[in-house]
């Protein structure tokens, strides 16, 4: 069997000092996460970003920098996953959009009802992060590279 880890894009959009998530159920449990979701074949870190964040809340977002790329092991399912985390400005709200039949609802959450709800998130990630984020970590998003 080959090991893969599985790649994901997560986006950490802040307004008014609160950050877009996610409530989805997962395993009959509700938890709380970034927009986030897996890179697809033929598309650019940037876009994948774009398109989840889309797809999950509604929000039209533009990456502005990236804020982390993250290794984490999944301790029960025996699954690697490389997260990149970009830092997002939220453009505009598509009222039309689809939304994904796995997510139950876009909510705003401030850093600290994030903090007061670990407990209820989906991985150590979404927490990482927003501390990151907080922290002010930023690279610019020219480090990333598509090669054809």
């Amino acid at each position: 069997m080959t090991w893969a880890p599985r790649v994901t894009v997560a986006a950490v959009v802040e307004r008014d000092q609160q950050f877009l998530c996610v409530r989805e159920t997962i395993l009959g449990q509700q938890v709380i996460n970034q927009p986030a979701g897996h890179l697809e074949q033929d598309e650019t870190l940037i876009q994948a970003v774009e398109r989840e964040t889309l797809e999950e809340t509604g929000w039209i977002v533009q990456p502005e920098s990236v804020v982390g790329i993250y290794l984490w092991n999944h301790p029960v399912e025996n699954l690697t996953f490389l997260r990149v985390t970009f830092c997002c400005i939220s453009q505009q709200f598509d009222k039309t959009a689809s939304i994904d039949p796995d997510i139950d609802e876009a909510i705003w959450l401030n850093a600290q009802q994030l903090r007061d709800k670990q407990t209820n998130l989906r991985s150590p990630l979404v927490l990482s992060c927003i501390e990151d984020y907080l922290q002010g970590k930023r690279y610019p998003l020219d480090i990333l590279s598509s090669v054809t």
